[in-house]
């Protein structure tokens, strides 16, 4: 499993305009739901006040690839509507999940 992580300062009284947006019902896994090869995201909201994480989770770093290579526009739109509700927005990295069988 390939899994990218991202981390969120939310803009003061838009917390909820971002959960929708990234949760699990928003335009994101929407979007994401429609590749082959996803598999889920996980929202975290942090102790402190507007401090998020996002942790999508695919099948493999190729399935990762070729959604940002055919679905460009449509992300950019969607980066557009979450660049207006956060101060920053930083990508930590990317993972794999070791097998463990």
């Amino acid at each position: 499993m390939f899994v990218t992580v991202w981390e969120y300062e939310v803009r003061l009284g838009m917390e909820a305009a971002f959960e929708q947006l990234y949760g699990e019902h928003g335009a994101w896994v929407r979007l994401f739901r429609e590749q082959p090869g996803y598999l889920r995201t996980d929202l975290l909201r942090g102790e402190r006040h507007g401090h998020y994480l996002t942790l999508d989770h695919w099948r493999d770093v190729q399935d990762y690839t070729a959604f940002q290579q055919h679905q460009h526009s449509r992300y950019a739109q969607i980066d557009a509507q979450g660049d207006a509700l956060t101060l920053s927005e930083r990508h930590i990295g990317t993972f794999i999940v070791p097998d463990t069988a």
